[in-house]
């Protein structure tokens, strides 16, 4: 039995016959460092929304899916084992509720959680016996007394499970300390950091909302998958949505992403036998022989020995080129837009969509985030994000994303 048997056999997690009656399914299409996880944030306050507390990856790595399994990249087009990914995207599906916090409801997806975020550490036996007592601790005292808030309860959880190991808390998305000055060093990797908590004012997915509800998913690798929602769930209506985002904005995040010590780790490549020499980032950071991170595009392997802008310039351009090359019918979003006039966006969506109107926005939170979010932060790597912007393939595709190449426009 290997660690992905023992964690599936400890999640526990229990069949399903959800599929087939789904009616709405929502999958918000883009590239990474676009937006994608703010906008799922905001959707999923919607009532007839039901979503993930994070993205599908780590259950496709639970089901044998993807990079080393059955494809060489983030692309595939058939789905290994599509029962038991079901089971596991049902058993992690919410939606909002009100009122008090549904505490043994909580502590199971805690359990879970945990153990996609820390395979290693909690497939040990012993290990996975102290974090049981210590989540009983934590939700008997909850319980008691009668602790509502979110963020409190997830910091008496972690600061309970990691009391030891505080560096652990890095990892968290919103949670790093300014501080933090080692890198993500975990022994296998499942779900991808900064990691996500579970969200407090959630009800479990029911028999029902199959019929009645729109399952939104985001998955920045989606983009190279296209047709795997068709296939699991046959009897509903998919609608997309391109979430787009100028190129200089998000080369900036990728790069930020790709120099952090502690997030968007998603493919270790040693066992694979690659050595990556990426310049400006294998021999800038310790990990940077052997992590890729973000999406890996089909073509990958030809970006090995690039610099750090064309790798990342080439995960945006790969991701858009994808899905307008696909000729799926989408519904275009603007990320700039988005966050000019939420309102105005999201009502466009929700009709889309064929749902009411949102009663209000929920308060915008601050996710996946290297550092503060502020305006124009693209404006510390100018020079060389504006000769990338040179580039007619750049320039083409700002284009057909409806963006101008006018730097005093990009947000």
């Amino acid at each position: 039995m290997d660690i992905i048997d023992t964690i599936n056999e400890l999640r526990q997690v229990a069949h399903s016959d959800f599929a087939a009656q789904v009616k709405h399914v929502a999958v918000i299409l883009t590239a990474p460092r676009s937006g994608s996880s703010l906008l799922k944030s905001v959707l999923s306050a919607h009532p007839e929304i039901a979503s993930l507390d994070g993205e599908m990856e780590p259950f496709l790595a639970l089901t044998r899916n993807g990079f080393g399994r059955n494809s060489d990249s983030d692309a595939f087009s058939h789905l290994d084992n599509r029962d038991a990914l079901l089971d596991n995207i049902f058993d992690d599906m919410t939606l909002p509720a009100d009122g008090y916090p549904e505490y043994n409801f909580l502590r199971s997806r805690w359990e879970k959680r945990l153990l996609l975020q820390f395979p290693s550490l909690f497939s040990n036996v012993d290990a996975y016996s102290k974090l049981l007592l210590d989540l009983d601790a934590v939700f008997d005292q909850a319980q008691e007394q009668q602790i509502q808030g979110e963020a409190m309860l997830q910091d008496l959880i972690l600061s309970r499970i990691f009391k030891s190991e505080t560096w652990r808390l890095d990892y968290y998305d919103g949670k790093k300390s300014p501080a933090a000055n080692h890198c993500f060093n975990e022994a296998m990797k499942l779900e991808e950091p900064p990691f996500v908590l579970p969200r407090h004012y959630r009800r479990r997915f029911r028999a029902g909302d199959a019929r009645e509800k729109t399952l939104l998913f985001k998955t920045p690798p989606d983009v190279y998958r296209l047709g795997i929602y068709e296939q699991l769930f046959p009897n509903a209506q998919i609608k997309y949505l391109h979430l787009t985002r100028g190129y200089a904005q998000s080369v900036n995040g990728l790069m930020d992403g790709w120099l952090s010590p502690v997030a968007f780790f998603s493919r270790d490549l040693e066992p694979a036998g690659v050595n990556l020499a990426i310049k400006g980032y294998s021999n800038h950071v310790d990990f940077g022989k052997r992590w890729w991170k973000f999406d890996l595009p089909p073509n990958w392997r030809e970006y090995i020995n690039a610099s750090l802008e064309d790798v990342c310039l080439n995960q945006w351009l790969s991701a858009h080129q994808t899905i307008l090359a696909s000729r799926v019918e989408t519904l275009p979003v603007s990320f700039e837009e988005f966050l000019s006039k939420p309102a105005v966006v999201i009502k466009k969506i929700t009709s889309y969509l064929g749902l009411r109107e949102m009663p209000g926005l929920p308060a915008f939170p601050v996710t996946m985030a290297t550092e503060a979010p502020k305006i124009r932060r693209w404006q510390k790597r100018e020079d060389s994000l504006l000769r990338l912007g040179g580039r007619s393939e750049v320039k083409n595709m700002m284009g057909d994303l409806a963006y101008q190449m006018s730097p005093d426009t990009w947000l």
